[in-house]
């Protein structure tokens, strides 16, 4: 590591210097830590992004956490908790495992409470972005008109070039789950899914309704590209989406909910434009059929576990194959690993256009 020239981490419109210590970490996390205090900011603005307030022993401050992060601010055998105590000379509360609550500092001085809280934010924004996703907000594609050609694309690709390599029926993304991913969220309890379903209705307030007219949008699903550099080892395949007015509504809608949603802090920017894609087949799906079926937007699959096919021909003879019209009335916030009656993924809020 340069230290004249350290990683800086953007928290909440501020930037911190990334320090590296000694310390033994979590399994599987790396060995490193974040320090800032009030003498830390990069830049010459206060450190006021959070309250701390006045009482009669001193000062405080209080910051909610998902309870699946307290580890992270206890450290190993406490060792992170006791350090933050010591080097910021204040008391540092934590609810109990499990239970959801906030995070309490008190100190004698101002200046300590202040460089704990930035510490425990910078700790928490780092540690939150190695959790696995729970949620995503997406459009669903399973109409059964939809369902039923991609049964038939299925079937006749399985038929025409099961001799390709790599080329088999567990490529193939379950039928009901068809859909459109926008992007994908950290959800740790029931407050943040209340807030981004909170999120959701504001979106619909200001721009949503605007944009639909309070109408469904008619959708083309339709031809078939690939995700890699190379169509004889492809990991991702998957169908075209398009409106068939040819405007550009759904990319609008699409990419404005991501901008609001990565403002709110809810959701991590990935890429400059939402990529409208369909998964019809993913190497990811050989190895484990429960696996999720988004994780072509996150580029956080483990490609070691794959096998890629050879799509040339697949591409050749099924680049323009249709697979129908579907009207979009909603998006919806849904939940990784889970199931409703509909065999689609368990709904948790959503937006609709109506």
């Amino acid at each position: 590591m340069d230290v004249l020239r350290p990683t800086l981490v953007r928290i909440g419109g501020r930037v911190y210097r990334k320090n590296l210590i000694q310390e033994q970490p979590f399994p599987q996390e790396e060995d490193e830590d974040f320090c800032a205090g009030p003498g830390d900011c990069a830049d010459d603005d206060p450190c006021d992004a959070f309250v701390v307030e006045e009482t009669e022993r001193g000062f405080q401050s209080r910051v909610e956490v998902p309870s699946p992060l307290y580890k992270y601010i206890i450290g190993k055998k406490g060792e992170t908790k006791k350090r933050l105590e010591t080097e910021t000379r204040t008391s540092i509360s934590i609810p109990k495992p499990g239970v959801e609550g906030e995070i309490v500092i008190t100190g004698q001085q101002r200046s300590g409470v202040v460089s704990a809280r930035t510490r425990i934010d910078v700790l928490l924004d780092s540690f939150r972005k190695k959790q696995p996703f729970t949620h995503f907000l997406s459009f669903a594609l399973n109409q059964p008109a939809i369902q039923e050609k991609f049964l038939q694309f299925k079937e006749e690709v399985l038929e025409k070039c099961s001799q390709d390599h790599g080329v088999s029926s567990s490529l193939f993304q379950n039928p009901a789950k068809l859909h459109l991913t926008l992007g994908t969220l950290v959800l740790l309890n029931e407050q943040e899914i209340q807030k981004a379903c909170d999120l959701l209705q504001q979106c619909k307030e200001n721009f949503v309704d605007q944009i639909t007219g309070g109408k469904p949008l008619t959708v083309e699903v339709a031809g078939v590209e690939y995700m890699n550099d190379d169509p004889a080892m492809t990991d991702v395949l998957y169908a075209k989406v398009r409106m068939k007015d040819g405007s550009d509504r759904l990319q609008v809608i699409a990419d404005q909910l991501v901008e609001r949603f990565v403002a709110s802090g809810l959701m991590l920017k990935e890429w400059d434009r939402v990529k409208l894609h369909a998964t019809v087949m993913n190497t990811l799906f050989r190895k484990d059929p429960t696996e999720e079926r988004n994780n072509t937007m996150t580029g956080k699959s483990s490609f070691k576990e794959r096998e890629s096919f050879n799509g040339r021909n697949i591409l050749k003879l099924f680049e323009n194959f249709y697979f129908g019209e579907v009207q979009l009335d909603s998006v919806r916030l849904s939940q990784r690993f889970s199931s409703d009656t509909s065999g689609y993924y368990a709904m948790s809020g959503q937006l609709s256009f109506s």
